[in-house]
C-alpha cells in the first residue's frame, strides 16, 4: 500500500509545516516578552515604593531643623499621598490614560524632593546631621535604582512593542494573544529644561513660609 503510506506522510509533513508555522507567528514568543515586560514593571514598583517609604523620614527630619519651610515640607508629604494613591497594576500597562497619571503623579513628587534638596543647602544643621544625611544618601541610591528600572522597563517593552507588530509574530499577537502594545515612560517637558535653583542668601534668616519657593517652580532633576 505505498499510496497510503505516501499519502500519511505527506499530512504529517503538513502538520509539521504548520506546527513550525504557528511557532514562528508569535505563540510562544509573545506571551514570554510580554512576561518579562511585566516583571521589569515589577521591578520599577518596587523602586517607586522604596522612595515613598523614605519621605516620612526625610520629611520628619527635615521639620525638626526647618519647621519655617512648612510649604516645601508640606508639598513632598502631598506629593507623596498622590503618588502612592494611583497603583498600575500589569493589565493598565495598555491603558496610555492610566500609564500618564500613574507618570505624572511620580514626577511631582520628583519635583517636590528636588525642592527639599534646595532647603538642605540653607540649612547647615539639617546638613551636618547623621540620620538625615544617611536618609538623603538612602534617596540618592533609591533614584538611582528607579532610574535603572525604568530604563529596563522601557527596553522590555521596546522589545515587546516590536514584536508584536512585525510580520510573523503579529499574526498570532492580534489573532491570538489580542496583544496591545505596552506604554514606555517618557520624558516630561520640564524635564528637557535646565532646573532653576535660586538658593537665596545662605547666611539669611529662613524665609517665611508664604515666600518659600512655589510648587510650580522647577526642581533639580533626580539623580
Amino acid at each position: 500500500m505505498p499510496t497510503v503510506s505516501v499519502t500519511r506522510l505527506g499530512r504529517l509533513a503538513v502538520l509539521v509545516i504548520a506546527a513550525l508555522g504557528l511557532a514562528s507567528c508569535g505563540i510562544n514568543e509573545v506571551p514570554t516578552k510580554e512576561e518579562e515586560a511585566k516583571a521589569r514593571w515589577a521591578d520599577v514598583q518596587s523602586a517607586y515604593q522604596r522612595r515613598a517609604d523614605l519621605v516620612p523620614n526625610l520629611v520628619a527630619t527635615a521639620r525638626a531643623a526647618a519647621g519655617s519651610e512648612n510649604q516645601i515640607l508640606s508639598n513632598v508629604t502631598n506629593a507623596r499621598a498622590r503618588a502612592t494613591s494611583i497603583n498600575v497594576t500589569t493589565d493598565d500597562l495598555s491603558d496610555p490614560a492610566e500609564f500618564q497619571q500613574f507618570q505624572q503623579a511620580q514626577n511631582q513628587l520628583t519635583q517636590a524632593l528636588g525642592q527639599l534638596r534646595t532647603v538642605v543647602e540653607s540649612y547647615p544643621d539639617l546638613q551636618s546631621q547623621a540620620r538625615f544625611a544617611d536618609l538623603m544618601t538612602q534617596l540618592e541610591g533609591t533614584e538611582n535604582r528607579i532610574d535603572v528600572a525604568r530604563t529596563r522597563y522601557n527596553e522590555a517593552v521596546q522589545d515587546y512593542n516590536t514584536t508584536i507588530r512585525t510580520f510573523p509574530s503579529a499574526i498570532g499577537a492580534k489573532v491570538i494573544h489580542g496583544a496591545e502594545p505596552l506604554q514606555p515612560f517618557t520624558a516630561e517637558p520640564e524635564t528637557q529644561a535646565a532646573p532653576q535653583v535660586d538658593f537665596g542668601d545662605i547666611g539669611a534668616p529662613a524665609p517665611a513660609a508664604n515666600d518659600n519657593v512655589g510648587a510650580g517652580q522647577p526642581a533639580a532633576a533626580a539623580r
